[in-house]
């Protein structure tokens, strides 16, 4: 590795681009078209072990006692914990430019062009490189918050296999009295179900997240179409339209037996191996998840060994605190620029004693 041939340029314009690159994927620039739910439902916490942890806790909500003045205080016994863990494993990126786009780059420069203009077309991985992990992290989030187990195999990684296993409660796992695909389906009934036992639990369930095929289902079976006509006073029941995502939401919300929002998850990823790239759809079809709130576990993340050790002669920054950006370049078998990204980072659900699977398409006798 040997700096960059444009080392000036990328010295002065590298850290306005991964500032941006940020800024942008975190909703804070206009036109952004990808939300990232993990970083909705995760926070960032450093790991000093580079181990990741995720501990729940078994039966915390325990009520105080009246006591008399000046008598000793109730011994409570301490909530039973499980816990699930491994090492944060290392994940990254890399892009570089050919002969020809560098040549390209000199003859920009040599036409006096502005920095602006060199900068942009020199410094066009940096943002890719950043996304990518970003786009593994929601892929990886997504995969273990429907199933409880996120699994990536050689078959679609480039290295080794990893599995994150957060040990969803078999308790706390439903099947259905017909699957939703069914028009005659109950799928109202059901997730009464996963109510009555988070409210045995001690939890309140606040949010249902799901996949848009499971609530095109779930929309057009006959008591979800009546429990909608219902809700705003529509009694023919010979036309029930199907309802909207919005509409049954607000009659979710108008109902004391639900109160929880429904959010569709429609996501898909593109994976690259060997130069072949496919889509892949991280959410479990069928797999409907309820929480009792918005924020599951901990993005958890610990620091490379190259931020220890950096290599004479490379540029560095580093992204969101846990992506190091790097920009230099090699003649190993031709002249190249190289721009990487990597990582030491994973998402962990932790309270998955709040958390309840019903699947939509296991019936249960």
């Amino acid at each position: 590795m040997e700096s960059s041939l444009y080392a000036q340029i990328v010295d002065k314009y590298l850290k306005g681009v991964v500032v941006k690159t940020i800024e942008t994927l975190n909703g804070k620039n206009s036109g952004q078209d990808l939300t990232y739910m993990f970083k909705a439902m995760l926070r960032k916490e450093y790991s000093t072990s580079g181990k990741w942890d995720a501990i729940s806790m078994l039966n915390t909500r325990v009520s105080a006692d009246y006591v008399a003045m000046d008598s000793s205080l109730p011994l409570k016994r301490r909530p039973s914990m499980g816990k699930a863990s491994g090492d944060i494993v290392k994940s990254g990126m890399e892009l570089w430019l050919n002969e020809k786009q560098l040549s390209d780059i000199d003859a920009m420069i040599a036409q006096k062009m502005s920095d602006l203009e060199i900068s942009a077309k020199l410094l066009q991985d940096t943002a890719t490189v950043i996304t990518g992990i970003f786009e593994l992290m929601e892929k990886t989030f997504l995969e273990g918050l429907s199933t409880g187990v996120a699994a990536v195999d050689d078959t679609e990684n480039v290295g080794t296999s990893v599995r994150l296993d957060y040990r969803y409660f078999d308790a706390n796992k439903f099947g259905v009295s017909a699957a939703w695909s069914d028009v005659a389906a109950k799928p109202l009934d059901d997730i009464r179900q996963a109510l009555q036992k988070a409210k045995a639990d001690g939890n309140k369930v606040a949010h249902v997240y799901m996949d848009d095929v499971t609530f095109d289902s779930f929309a057009k079976t006959t008591q979800v179409k009546e429990f909608f006509a219902f809700s705003i006073g529509f009694l023919n029941s010979a036309i029930v339209p199907v309802p909207s995502l919005e509409k049954v939401n607000a009659a979710l919300k108008a109902d004391s037996r639900y109160k929880f929002q429904i959010t569709i998850v429609d996501r898909k990823i593109i994976n690259e191996k060997n130069g072949v790239r496919t889509v892949v759809t991280p959410w479990s079809e069928g797999k409907v998840i309820l929480t009792a709130t918005p924020q599951v576990g901990v993005l958890m993340w610990a620091r490379l060994a190259e931020q220890n050790h950096p290599v004479a002669g490379v540029s560095y920054q580093t992204a969101d605190d846990y992506i190091l950006v790097s920009k230099y370049r090699e003649n190993k078998p031709s002249l190249s620029e190289h721009t990487t990204s990597q990582a030491r980072v994973v998402p962990v659900i932790c309270n998955v004693e709040q958390i309840y699977q019903i699947d939509a398409k296991l019936v249960s006798a």
